[in-house]
């Protein structure tokens, strides 16, 4: 049941008769992953906050620098040095005091991904680096856990939603990352990962409430250079390493580069 207050806060939710009230709490008994901390993070967090999901961890093992906040406008000048994880902690439960924030200070690889996946029923991929994307691909489909996928450079950002076993994954597509991931170091337009980021947000409030179509089976390419949109339909490939017939069964360790 929603409080009164809750029922105030989330006014413009009720209004909608897809969502309602039923929508909302299901909403409120929903548990989020977001994995990493950076400029994807910070409209996960922000929005999943304000939109009343009940319990929503964080996890990375970095801490504020200068760099980061012309496009994670989470955070603050004043918390530069200050741990990402707990500063996001801060602003999310500044906006919304009713919900559960669980941080994990720490990187997130082959060896916690399936401990920390276990109590959740949605995940986030907010990271920055193709490594921790398809680890992220492999833990999800092995812990049969839906995300959002997302990556951005320079101008650009892609986001799919993965239903494990239902929909096509991150290596139906790719099998494994690439030799060269230094595209990641060739800058970042601001208010890209603001579109990507709400993105991904939405998939998951969609998740939850039924609300829409999702980004299943579908590529979401965005370019803010040339302000085009563009989706590439995919399908799952039964001989995918990962979830096709011969699926994983266990998480495969990627080299960093």
């Amino acid at each position: 049941m929603l409080t009164q207050e809750e029922k105030q806060r989330y006014s413009r939710h009720l209004m909608l008769d897809d969502v309602g009230e039923i929508g909302q709490e299901k909403i409120k008994n929903a548990k989020v992953l977001i994995i990493g901390a950076g400029a994807l993070a910070t409209p996960n967090a922000l929005y999943l906050s304000g939109a009343g999901i009940g319990t929503i961890g964080i996890i990375d093992d970095d801490c504020v620098d200068i760099s980061n906040l012309h496009r994670q406008v989470m955070y603050r000048t004043k918390q530069i040095g200050k741990p990402k994880v707990e500063c996001a902690k801060e602003a999310m439960l500044e906006l919304n005091p009713s919900i559960k924030v669980q941080t994990y200070q720490e990187r997130f690889d082959e060896k916690n991904a399936l401990a920390l996946l276990k109590d959740y029923d949605f995940i986030i991929d907010a990271t920055d680096n193709f490594v921790s994307k398809f680890l992220i691909n492999d833990a999800c489909v092995i812990a049969n856990k839906p995300y959002a996928h997302g990556g951005i450079v320079r101008y650009m950002g892609q986001t799919m939603s993965i239903i494990p076993h239902q929909s096509a994954c991150l290596s139906c597509i790719f099998s494994n990352p690439p030799k060269d991931a230094s595209l990641y170091k060739n800058g970042l337009f601001g208010t890209i990962p603001a579109i990507l980021g709400a993105i991904q947000a939405s998939e998951a409030l969609k998740f939850f409430t039924n609300v829409g179509n999702m980004l299943t089976n579908t590529l979401l390419n965005v370019d803010v250079y040339s302000l085009q949109f563009r989706t590439l339909t995919l399908k799952r490939n039964p001989k995918c390493p990962v979830c096709g017939d011969n699926k994983i069964q266990n998480i495969r360790k990627f080299e960093c580069h």
